[in-house]
């Protein structure tokens, strides 16, 4: 199987995540992958393939090495974001791409305009690959997963690859936070692990955002509007306010770049007796996630001092927390995915990523677990996209990184 035929074929399985939902995983339909997933190792031949109740698959690639090499873990989750449909996907393929905007078919108000996506520049003649507009493609993470599954196929159909053991390690639930929940970390094995979740090629993120989500729950008192007068206090409006007193100008997804914080509202939901905001909380340190939940309180606080009938509750709960201490503790980690895209032709490049990945809980849980690139791009997004040909350059990079921690001892 192509490695274009194995990611068009993971797209095309629904496994949107639900963060409303306690099941674990969130949601049934993602245990489709997992079933294929688990299918696919053991007809190539892999060894130890398991399939949990909760969706989490693993799987062996045997060493070739005569000596005791370190395990590396290879990492990608199956889930799709909860802020766009993963229904009903059509992936587009857009071979000999020719370098101009892109019209997604299913609907064309979705372009992909190269003023918005310069990397695009650098593929033409290449194959991009995109949806119809009408959903997100899923390249966040099936491109990882298609890139760890046709590196395993190299490595088990090509033993003359000296390596050691190498475990695949596929999770649910990653985008809502709980990717490691039911994930046994010593079975994996491994001495360091690598999710391969990140943008374009030749990228290395060692270190992430740490995360809080924040709920604001406003609870106020319904009547009948007609006698609403001195009784009726709406929620709506004093949400509306709380949200409206966050700073406009920074503190934002779209006013910050680099290692700045912010503070992320991205769902609300309600009535006049009860409203809810979902609030995300990001920075690159825990001084940095007190400070912006401090900001939150505070806001509750002036706001029922001037509506006193309401109730206005910030609950705030840590989700996953900056790797680079952990990863530190592994010097070779780093080292060596350096040295292996090196090998492979790229200049690579270390950036901390203002998001998190599973490497953030599997660091924090013993895992040094850096990130690598598979050709996501614009992800969450109708307009997400991904490079055949950085997804090809991913599946050499894992190759030799295998080869790579062939040589060294544990």
């Amino acid at each position: 199987m192509t490695l274009l035929d194995r990611f068009l074929s993971y797209v095309r399985i629904d496994t949107q995540a639900d963060e409303h939902s306690n099941a674990s995983p969130s949601t049934a339909k993602q245990l489709n992958l997992c079933r294929l997933l688990a299918s696919e190792c053991e007809a190539m031949g892999l060894a130890d393939v398991s399939l949990s109740e909760h969706g989490v698959v693993m799987a062996t690639v045997p060493a070739t090495v005569p000596h005791d090499a370190p395990t590396i873990a290879l990492v990608a989750h199956v889930d799709t974001s909860p802020e766009t449909s993963g229904t009903n996907v059509k992936p587009v393929v857009h071979a000999n791409y020719d370098g101009s905007d892109l019209v997604l078919p299913g609907d064309p108000s979705k372009v992909l305009r190269v003023t918005d996506n310069p990397e695009l520049t650098q593929l033409v003649g290449g194959t991009i690959i995109t949806s119809d507009g009408t959903t997100l493609l899923g390249a966040d993470d099936k491109s990882g997963v298609a890139v760890i599954m046709a590196a395993a196929e190299r490595l088990i159909t090509k033993r003359e690859v000296p390596h050691g053991p190498i475990r695949l390690v596929f999770t649910c639930d990653e985008e809502v936070g709980r990717g490691t929940e039911n994930l046994d970390v010593p079975s994996i094995g491994a001495m360091v692990g690598y999710t391969l979740d990140g943008f374009g090629q030749g990228v290395i993120n060692a270190e992430t955002f740490s995360a809080d989500l924040a709920v604001v729950t406003v609870t106020g008192i319904n009547t009948h509007p007609s006698v609403g007068k001195d009784a009726l206090v709406n929620a709506i409006k004093i949400l509306a306010e709380f949200l409206d007193q966050l700073p406009k100008e920074t503190l934002s997804p779209e006013t910050t770049e680099g290692r700045d914080g912010f503070v992320h509202p991205y769902a609300i939901s309600g009535g006049v007796a009860l409203a809810e905001a979902r609030i995300l909380i990001r920075d690159f340190d825990d001084a940095g996630l007190a400070a912006h939940a401090a900001l939150l309180e505070s806001i509750a606080a002036e706001l029922h001092q001037a509506h006193p009938k309401a109730s206005i509750d910030v609950v705030v709960t840590p989700q996953y927390r900056n790797m680079r201490e952990g990863i530190a503790k592994e010097p070779r980690a780093l080292s060596l995915a350096l040295e292996a895209m090196h090998a492979a032709g790229l200049e690579p490049t270390e950036s901390p990523i203002r998001g998190g990945t599973d490497g953030s809980l599997l660091t924090s849980l013993g895992l040094p677990t850096p990130n690598l690139s598979t050709g996501e791009h614009n992800p969450h997004s109708p307009l997400e996209w991904t490079s055949l040909e950085e997804m090809h350059t991913a599946v050499g990079v894992l190759v030799k990184l295998a080869e790579l921690w062939g040589r060294e001892r544990v």
